[in-house]
């Protein structure tokens, strides 16, 4: 069976060791792409991408490096990234004096069983990945198109499925997305139209839109243009293709946010 891909996790040594490599692979082995940094602001900030967690192999002396661990503690409070920490004792406890307890998951203390740390940790990541995963609104009349992008988008994205213009609109009167993919074509209120009261509405008008339709003829593109979709896909696309599209999105939200 192939491995699924899930979050990239953070961990953070200064000293790379046989822990340190057993604790990567055991990650690993569950599907994690696993970056290991040091301790160094500029090299933390190099690492793009959503995380799923930080795990920091706290070393003799790591409690000194205090912007360091700021800079740990601003962006897992700004992102609400779940914070491990795994090392002897006393050197956990030094570090825990900078980083504030709500923030920190679980410490675990040497001796370290390199497996039962990974798996502590997939647990609290599976438990609570819906909990940070950005909405997105699927709103077409077909119920094969809606199944299928609720399986193509559901293992990183919680995934909510409309088959009508008012369906949606009741689905928008109690909940924001944070991004709506919108067929063109359905019967009694077009996508088109759909759009057109979202942007309408004051508390609804900024959520980003992404036109998913089979529709690729200039007039039907150039009808909503004006309206000024964040995106427009085409159903015939690959679907990891769609993904990537959607991925690249949320991604430079993010950046232009930080910016």
């Amino acid at each position: 069976m192939e491995k699924v891909q899930k979050e990239q996790i953070l961990f953070i040594a200064d000293v790379t060791n046989f822990l340190v490599e057993s604790i990567k692979g055991k990650l690993e082995d569950l599907g994690y792409r696993v970056i290991v940094s040091k301790l160094n602001v500029e090299e933390i900030s190099r690492c793009k991408g959503l995380l799923g967690a930080i795990l920091i192999h706290v070393q003799e002396n790591m409690s000194v490096k205090v912007k360091e661990l700021a800079f740990i503690k601003d962006n897992a409070l700004e992102n609400a990234y779940p914070i491990f920490l795994a090392g002897n004792i006393e050197d956990v406890n030094a570090v825990e004096k900078i980083l504030p307890n709500n923030i920190i998951t679980q410490e675990f203390y040497r001796p370290i069983d390199a497996g039962e740390l990974a798996e502590k940790v997939n647990e609290f990541i599976d438990e609570h990945r819906g909990l940070n995963k950005k909405k997105v609104l699927v709103v077409d009349d077909s119920g094969t198109t809606l199944r299928n992008v609720k399986n193509w988008l559901e293992q990183k994205y919680q995934v909510i499925l409309a088959n009508s213009a008012t369906m949606a609109l009741k689905y928008l009167t109690l909940n924001k997305p944070d991004l709506i993919l919108l067929d063109y074509e359905m019967p009694v209120c077009d996508g088109k139209q759909l759009m057109e009261m979202i942007r309408a509405d004051e508390d609804y008008s900024k959520v980003p839109i992404f036109f998913l339709t089979g529709k690729n003829d200039r007039e039907s593109i150039a009808q909503v243009t004006v309206l000024r979709p964040a995106g427009y896909l085409l159903k015939t696309l690959p679907p990891a293709q769609i993904v990537k599209a959607i991925d690249d999105f949320f991604e430079k939200q993010k950046e232009e946010h930080v910016v």
